[in-house]
């Protein structure tokens, strides 16, 4: 079994229990508003690491993130975009088993025509009273198994 951490919304902030929660995993997404690229260098150091460009995600380094990415784990393809209002359904089906977007700041999963869509929340500065999470895939052959993780901050 291999296990895709999933991060997103750091707004620049990577908190030492995102860092804890993702040691360990094969492989990092982070579903775009990372906020500074020493985000990247230090998630990179756990796993290798896949990221997209969220809308506040600017500047030079933002520019070499894409828009959308797509990693395969296993048997399972995984599309990686910021907002998920801006997939075509279409895309979404074309051979992908998982989506992974971020924006919402809103955990949680639900799956839609064997597609599975999964957004991880937010681990950055806490917003709109949301809790702050982290999610994984648990990933063996084609079967996935989604869960999200409550971060509780340090004082």
């Amino acid at each position: 079994m291999r296990t895709v951490g999933l991060i997103s919304d750091t707004h620049g902030l990577l908190r030492p229990e995102a860092v804890a929660a993702l040691r360990g995993c094969d492989v990092i997404v982070h579903a775009g508003d990372v906020g500074d690229p020493k985000i990247l260098d230090e998630l990179a150091r756990l796993a290798p690491i896949t990221a997209v460009r969220g809308n506040v995600d600017e500047g030079d380094w933002a520019n070499l993130l894409p828009a959308s990415a797509v990693v395969t784990v296993d048997d399972v393809s995984i599309f990686v975009i910021h907002d998920v209002a801006e997939l075509r359904a279409e895309a979404a089906r074309s051979g992908h088993r998982v989506v992974v977007s971020g924006h919402s700041h809103r955990p949680g999963w639900n799956e839609d025509g064997g597609v599975l869509f999964v957004n991880p929340g937010s681990a950055g500065p806490r917003r709109f009273k949301l809790p702050i999470f982290v999610g994984y895939l648990s990933i063996e052959g084609a079967t996935v198994t989604p869960r999200l993780l409550t971060l509780t901050p340090q004082r």
